[in-house]
């Protein structure tokens, strides 16, 4: 197999894991017959889908589990691997079921692949059977459907943009971004601005929001989905804002798991939801980064940021085995007077493809900033929001819309610019 064939094989399983939904807060108890399961299931326990949940593995399989079960509280997941013939297998599930509490899951890994005990499993209330071998990502996909069924109403996705360092424009991307997913691409976004003490998204959408980030974080006692909403400043069709605070009257010294009680109401409620990360290196940071379901990565065309996204890609690239590799967007290209690492040399010197190269346009950007707008209200036929478009339909794996067109377009057009004058 050639490396290119190896490399789109590898690209179509991260866009699959892409579409994984994280698990909730569940306690899942593995019992394995074989070292090659328990190895992986070990690899799945550490993926950020299964961040949530407390897994525990054992060997021994049926005989095992048995033992276990009868003198402790069934666990909400018991996957159960067994090498056992169909008749064995089915008289001990019958045993085990009279140690299970109600609501359990049972996810079982068989060596054989029968149709009849299929249909005998499902009979009993397992939840799947799987065909040893199993992949982690085989594991991670059938626990996250015991809580996300098809036809369920979907889970919204995490984008965070984070800067490669400091000044190189991660929040006007993450603005720009939020922007054309909500209005070029019709689709519910919020923005949260995860820089509590300095974030510039309240000025970038000329909102001045009394209350945020902070009084979800530092309130958690108080948190649920009306609270959010109150919380929630609207910027448009499609799009809100969850504002940092601007403030300094206490530190943002936040525990690591600090945002994902918000995190969980937002997926509840919105399909896309921005992220745009402080340039710190924090346990909350590390691990809201590392759980989100997109990353882009923002950088300028020299050295300090090629330094650090690579290092960012180091980093992520052991955490999240299972994902496809982060978007790398470089900014300010093209700057007058500045020396600069083309584009070329910087994409190869990171050894991926970059997700876009957004020119330096001081009089576009600085416009759009002062007066509180984003680039697509400043120029809308511009190529840099032709990036962003772009760029969100690349993160979103969801394309424009189609305009009205045929012969009644431009009286609608002039109907609808009249009735918005």
């Amino acid at each position: 197999m050639s490396d290119r064939v190896q490399e789109k094989d590898a690209e179509s399983v991260a866009d699959a894991s892409a579409l994984i939904a994280p698990v909730p807060r569940i306690t899942m108890h593995a019992f394995c017959a074989t070292g090659a399961t328990e190895a992986a299931i070990e690899v799945a326990s550490k993926d950020r889908r299964l961040l949530k949940a407390q897994v525990t593995t054992s060997s021994g399989g049926l005989g095992t589990a048995l033992n276990v079960l009868c003198d402790q509280p069934s666990p909400n997941v018991i996957i159960l691997e067994s090498t056992d013939d169909r008749d064995a297998l089915l008289a001990g599930l019958d045993q085990l079921a009279e140690h299970c509490e109600a609501g359990t899951k049972v996810l079982v890994i068989g060596h054989v692949n029968d149709v009849l005990l299929y249909r005998e499993l499902t009979r009993r209330g397992v939840s799947e059977y799987l065909i040893a071998p199993v992949k982690p990502l085989d594991i991670i996909q059938s626990v996250s459907e015991l809580y996300h069924a098809p036809g369920t109403d979907p889970i919204g996705r995490t984008i965070a943009v984070i800067g490669a360092k400091g000044g190189v424009g991660s929040s006007t991307v993450a603005h720009n971004l939020a922007w054309a997913i909500a209005r070029q691409l019709a689709t519910s976004t919020v923005i949260v601005d995860l820089d509590i003490a300095f974030g510039t998204a309240g000025l970038d959408f000329n909102q001045d929001p009394s209350q945020g980030v902070a009084d979800a974080v530092f309130a958690p006692e108080r948190l649920d989905g009306n609270l959010v909403d109150r919380l929630l400043a609207k910027c448009g069709d499609n799009l809100s804002l969850l504002a940092g605070a601007a403030m300094l009257d206490r530190t943002i010294d936040l525990t690591e798991n600090a945002l994902d009680q918000l995190l969980d109401l937002l997926r509840v409620s919105t399909p896309s939801i921005v992220l745009d990360m402080p340039h710190t290196w924090t346990s909350w940071a590390r691990r809201t980064l590392i759980g989100a379901d997109e990353i882009v990565i923002v950088a300028a065309p020299e050295l300090a940021s090629l330094r650090n996204t690579k290092n960012i890609l180091d980093v992520l690239k052991t955490a999240r085995p299972n994902d496809g590799k982060p978007k790398v967007v470089l900014n300010l290209t093209g700057m007058p007077k500045r020396p600069e690492i083309a584009p070329a040399e910087f994409a190869k010197a990171l050894e991926v493809e970059l997700a876009a190269v957004v020119p330096f346009d001081a009089q576009l950007f600085g416009t759009a900033a002062n007066n509180g707008q984003m680039v697509a209200e400043v120029q809308p036929g511009s190529k840099v929001n032709t990036l962003f478009v772009e760029l969100a339909a690349s993160v979103t794996g969801r394309t424009e819309p189609k305009r009205k067109s045929g012969l009644l377009a431009p009286i609608i057009a002039k109907f609808t610019r009249r009735k918005a004058s």
